[in-house]
């Protein structure tokens, strides 16, 4: 079996996407136990909620038994190099999963790891929550291709995987984002490049949630951004999502967020709580889209 890692969206193709999102939706029990008796290491130097019980909970369903370990334990490049750090546990585990600040740290430990490595969340990339996001919508929406996905905000690493993702499957891909916020002009043709249907970017929420299937949204200020909450919180001012800007999408279209959510900054609490929100659904795949993903990573086939 070759050793692949997840670090990037990017690093499945789209036929290999679609295997991980059909291995997503198959039954823990058609998947076998291909972690049983391994263990998987999760390193979290950011805490979190749904991250944390979706790998623990996907790596047992596998069979596996999931370790769970905070940053300062490690000590990531202060008490031992990533790359000890690295060479150690993947003498003890079948995987080594990290969420942390600095996206060159989980780089790092693919380049010398054994096992598969996945990226649980970095400042450039969050490609589990991408899986995750099209799981959603494909159980929603059907067929994804030619479907339009449109992501306000600010373009981060959420919004990065999810329209990577998104191109891999060939949908229409839509940024409303405010001026110093916004996709460079590198990734919009990058994203073109995926496979995406369209790739366009507005600075008016209206413009770009125009015929959207799903609209997508995130905090305006991310763990350790603080500082710039004031700043942030005036800039992202007209870009709430709200009941008006939902009725500027398709008939039918629905509402998502990554989660933990602020109402009426980002989102209206009429959004998030109303019909067309589907966050909790979105929260619950982030466990089946993990189950799928560490799946085709131990070499199951769909």
């Amino acid at each position: 079996m070759k050793l692949r890692h997840f670090i990037n969206s990017t690093d499945l193709s789209a036929d290999e996407l679609l295997k991980v999102l059909q291995l997503s939706t198959s039954s823990i029990d058609a998947l076998g136990r291909p972690l049983a008796g391994l263990g998987a290491a999760l390193i979290f130097e950011k805490p979190s909620n749904r991250t944390r019980h979706s790998m623990e909970m996907a790596v047992v369903q596998l069979g596996g038994h999931p370790v769970y370990t905070r940053g300062e334990e490690v000590g990531l490049d202060v008490r031992e190099t990533v790359e000890d750090i690295t060479k150690v546990l993947g003498g003890y585990h079948a995987v080594l999963a990290a969420r942390v600040f600095d996206h060159n740290i989980v780089r790092r430990m693919a380049d010398v790891s054994i096992v598969p490595v996945v990226n649980m969340l970095s400042d450039r990339q969050h490609p589990l929550q991408g899986l995750a996001d099209v799981l959603t919508m494909q159980q929603q929406l059907g067929d994804l291709v030619g479907k339009t996905v449109c992501y306000v905000g600010d373009y981060n690493n959420v919004a990065r995987s999810l329209a990577q993702t998104c191109a891999l499957l060939g949908m229409n891909v839509r940024l409303g984002c405010p001026i110093g916020y916004q996709a460079e002009d590198g990734e919009m043709e990058a994203l073109q490049k995926l496979g995406a249907g369209s790739v366009a970017q507005f600075e008016n929420i209206h413009d770009a949630v125009h015929g959207a299937h799903a609209v997508h949204t995130d905090v305006w200020t991310s763990m350790g951004q603080e500082s710039e909450t004031s700043k942030r919180e005036k800039s992202f001012a007209n870009f709430q999502v709200t009941e008006s800007v939902m009725k500027d999408a398709e008939v039918g279209a629905i509402f998502m967020h990554c989660l933990p959510a602020h109402r009426g900054l980002e989102v209206a609490a009429e959004v998030i709580d109303g019909p067309r929100s589907k966050v909790f659904e979105q929260a619950h795949n982030r466990m089946h889209a993990a189950r799928g993903l560490l799946a085709f990573l131990m070499g199951v086939n769909a």
